[in-house]
């Protein structure tokens, strides 16, 4: 098939959705389907081989802002939009200046999803008069529901089917001050038909968006992640001492740092777990480092500061030899998660899991088999379930041995790739009926 993938970048930050786009993308491109992965925004950052096609941006990070905030340059000529366009230019900006706090975006939001009616209309000016140069490709990708505004002008271009991905987007949406939240779903539930199939990347997430956004069932699939596994180590590990307990995601307080601080506090001096460490990792970003210094504060006031380390943003290579010194990773987010990429990789890897009953959690630990859940993301909550594997050590080696291979059997990336062909065969083939 020939697929175009729009992907959205997430400047400087390892994003779950990019890595997904990007690990899809090219496993369909080893077998050999024409695979054009193109960025919107920023380009990707990936810890895996990038194969978006980062010599060009549309809706250049850059320019959507200053055509948001200054109505000139919503009429400089194109060519000295690519000064600024310039994947170099966006990553130099990206990396200090570029607000990507959804609190500070709610009119550019709502002027993206208004389309050809919005700011932003030379963009899609500039993408559709790329597009129309380019072979016609037999299905579109869009990234996510957000980037609905350019569902028509893309259609009206190409006269092509357009699959739109559900993975995460109801967290910015549900960050946007008012009014915009009100307006950009409205806007979003408005351009539901422009849209052949959606795809939800869980089932927890399928019936959520249905309901979130109006989406009629019948036109959503689930199609569940899958990763890469041929360098995740396969085999468990005996237990190590100290007990190392692990934190592998986006350091920000929905991603529930803090209710693991709190929980490790219990352990070490309420529960009688000897001393241990509790090792993070992740992106952080300027607005949350904040949050870690308290984070840090408290530590440090509980006498546990020398059993914590945050180890910063991590490439591939360093996330797997992360993943080997742990015991158990846990992410006791208050947002329900509708992906979880970190708990394939953990489980995949011979780690055992432990997590809050809610969101995407319960279906990937019950499939694979590699975890517990815990009654909620409370502290309390959590350390109980940590305690009751650190008790049973047996029990951590059997989990660890069933998320390993449940990973390989249900969450690879070939079984991803073959779910969407699927959908991008069935959505051709409703266009064409």
């Amino acid at each position: 098939m020939n697929i175009l993938s729009i992907t959205a970048g997430a400047a400087a930050m390892y994003c779950g959705s990019c890595l997904r786009d990007n690990a899809l993308a090219s496993e369909l491109l080893r077998r050999g389907h024409q695979v054009t992965l193109l960025p919107v925004y920023t380009p990707t950052v990936t810890d895996e081989a990038n194969v978006s096609r980062s010599q060009r941006v549309f809706f250049g990070g850059i320019s959507v802002y200053l055509e948001q905030t200054l109505s000139i340059f919503r009429h400089t000529p194109w060519l000295l939009d690519r000064i600024w366009d310039a994947p170099a230019v966006i990553r130099a900006f990206t990396a200090r200046s570029i607000q990507t706090d959804p609190r500070m975006l709610g009119a550019l939001t709502v002027s993206t999803l208004k389309g050809e009616s919005g700011y932003q209309r030379k963009e899609i000016d500039k993408l559709t008069g790329w597009l129309a140069g380019e072979p016609v490709p037999d299905v579109i990708n869009l990234p996510n529901s957000l980037l609905l505004g350019l569902a028509a002008p893309i259609r009206r271009v190409l006269n092509r089917p357009i699959v739109v991905t559900l993975q995460g987007e109801d967290l910015f949406l549900e960050s946007l001050p008012e009014p915009y939240r009100a307006e950009a779903l409205a806007l979003v539930r408005q351009q539901i038909d422009e849209v052949d199939l959606f795809v939800a990347v869980s089932e927890y997430y399928a019936g959520f968006m249905r309901d979130y956004l109006g989406i009629p069932a019948a036109r959503i699939r689930t199609v569940p992640l899958g990763i890469t596994l041929t360098d995740l180590p396969a085999g468990t590990r005996p237990r190590r001492d100290p007990f190392t307990i692990g934190y592998f995601a986006r350091v920000a307080p929905e991603k529930g740092l803090h209710n693991l601080v709190e929980a490790y506090r219990l352990l070490r001096q309420e529960r009688g777990l000897p001393p241990a460490r509790l090792r993070v990792a992740g992106y952080l970003g300027h607005e949350h480092r904040g949050y870690l210094q308290d984070i840090e504060r408290r530590l440090t006031g509980w006498g546990l500061a020398g059993e914590f380390v945050y180890e910063g943003t991590l490439d591939r290579a360093q996330k797997l030899r992360f993943l080997e010194t742990l015991d158990v990773l846990s992410v006791p987010s208050g947002y329900h998660e509708p992906k979880g990429l970190f708990l394939l990789e953990a489980m995949g890897a011979g780690v055992p899991v432990v997590q809050p009953g809610h969101g995407a959690y319960p279906e990937m630990i019950h499939t694979a088999g590699g975890g517990m859940l815990a009654r909620s993301e409370q502290p309390a909550d959590i350390a109980d379930t940590l305690q009751h594997l650190w008790e049973h050590p047996s029990l951590a080696e059997e989990l660890a041995r069933r998320g390993a291979a449940g990973v390989r059997e249900h969450y690879g990336i070939g079984l991803m790739a073959d779910r969407m062909l699927n959908v991008y065969r069935e959505a051709a083939g409703l266009q064409a009926a």
